[in-house]
């Protein structure tokens, strides 16, 4: 079969089952063409909420699907492959966090969305990466715990330098490869192209960039601008799919490294199998979404 076919089948299964699809951004070209909404995590799970669907397929990674199921409870949620995780938001164990917290007692936690369902339970507020340094500003404590990436928290404490900070080791394995070496290495090459990048990268990289901001964020700011070239810091599927929506613009990775193995476990192959029934059930009980939807609420409450 080609991809065309295969495509086709897709969307032929998806409107036959009433299957509503979700493609995170990192996802291939050829599954973003067959999803009914692309985008960052947190956003994908609010207009699943809002579907008339009441079976959606996730194509992305593991806590994405468990935060659809959080704000959808009643709604069959599909992870496209069960494999497709994402270390950074299991690297945190939940009695560490228990544990940290109650020698913290007076800090507010804060969670970054890329956390497993169970990490949330124990979570005050919620942020995206987008989100986080308004959210973080607005809460009332000046104290606040914040998991589990470290280079997205530095980042939020050094915009909030009013507040107090205790971050935990964690970080996005993708995301750290990119390093000042490559920053340099790219100037250098395309020395009239700006740079955008991810605040998951290490510090020293975000502080040379022009821009920085979530993964939506940077796509719209690449459409926006009046400028002609650009280094790409983050998942290197976005230099493509930017290539293909500004084919008068020229688009660079800022590393060749910087793939997510996990997002790249789903093939277009698995999309077809779970709309025609396969791909993983994701579970929860009641008491987990309960406990976790709090802390999201709490974001939502805080005008995320």
């Amino acid at each position: 079969m080609t991809t065309r076919e295969i495509q086709e089948k897709i969307r032929a299964l998806k409107r036959e089952r009433d299957v509503c699809i979700l493609a995170h951004v990192y996802q291939s070209h050829d599954i973003l063409e067959v999803a009914d909404y692309v985008g960052d995590s947190f956003g994908l799970s609010v207009e699943a909420s809002r579907v008339p669907q009441q079976t959606v397929l996730m194509c992305g990674v593991r806590f994405m699907a468990e935060t659809v199921k959080i704000l959808s409870p009643d709604k069959t949620v599909l992870l496209s492959h069960p494999d497709a995780g994402c270390p950074m938001a299991e690297q945190i164990d939940y009695e560490l966090l228990r544990q940290t917290k109650q020698l913290l007692p007076e800090y507010t936690v804060v969670c970054y969305i890329n956390t497993t369902a169970k990490l949330k339970t124990l979570c005050d507020v919620a942020v995206t990466s987008s989100s986080a340094v308004k959210i973080a500003d607005r809460i009332p404590n000046d104290k606040i715990l914040f998991i589990p990436d470290q280079n997205l928290g530095a980042y939020v404490a050094g915009q909030l330098p009013h507040k107090s900070f205790h971050l935990m080791q964690g970080g996005c394995p993708t995301h750290v490869r990119m390093s000042v070496r490559d920053v340099e290495r790219a100037r250098a090459r395309y020395p009239d192209a700006l740079l955008l990048v991810h605040p998951e990268c290490v510090p020293g990289v975000v502080e040379r960039a022009d821009f920085v901001g979530s993964t939506t964020a940077i796509m719209d700011y690449a459409r926006r601008s009046p400028a002609r070239e650009f280094i790409i810091g983050t998942e290197n599927s976005i230099v493509q799919h930017l290539q293909f929506e500004c084919p008068d613009k020229r688009f660079y990775f800022l590393s060749k490294d910087c793939v997510c193995h996990n997002m790249k476990a789903t093939t277009l192959m698995d999309v077809l199998s779970a709309v025609s029934g396969g791909g993983e059930v994701i579970e929860l009980d009641g008491q987990t979404i309960a406990d976790a939807r709090r802390c999201i609420d709490e974001m939502l409450r805080l005008g995320a």
